[in-house]
């Protein structure tokens, strides 16, 4: 897969190593609107560039992957998040929830291709999941 999608380990490397998920600026977003504006800028990444699958799929069957995306998880999404949360004590522990949905659902939908995931239309997914991502921003720690 790494020859199919990089055309060697040195360029999945070499692009894992230099990705940037590009995300907005939520220091100003209203603190109702976090979970929205995220999990749907995240469906407009997801939707519109082959090189995050490919990286997803990489990240699960190579330890080296796996670490680079979770760099990469941790610095841009950790510190997107550190920006809007009441705790930034708390950041890495929302952050890390928030990626695991979104990343779980990346998975299913993008790698794993489960039909009923991919048969989601990306405003209905957007709907589902905003309420979850923003209670992980902004909920009190330990609140369902």
């Amino acid at each position: 897969m790494v020859i199919r999608y990089y055309g060697s380990k040195e360029e999945l490397f070499a692009t894992a190593a230099e990705f940037d998920l590009r995300l907005p600026d939520l220091s100003d977003v209203p603190a109702d609107r976090l979970g929205v504006v995220l999990v749907s800028y995240f469906f407009t990444r997801w939707e519109g560039d082959s090189s995050l699958p490919a990286l997803l799929r990489t990240a699960c069957t190579n330890p080296s992957g796996a670490e680079r995306v979770r760099e990469i998880f941790a610095d841009q999404l950790g510190t997107a998040v550190a920006r809007v949360v009441a705790d930034p004590a708390q950041a890495p522990r929302r952050a890390g929830l928030v990626a695991s949905q979104l990343l779980g659902v990346a998975l299913t939908r993008y790698v794993l291709r489960l039909p009923p995931m991919v048969d989601i239309p990306p405003a209905d997914l957007i709907d589902w999941l905003s309420p979850t991502i923003q209670r992980y921003l902004r909920a009190p720690a330990g609140t369902a």
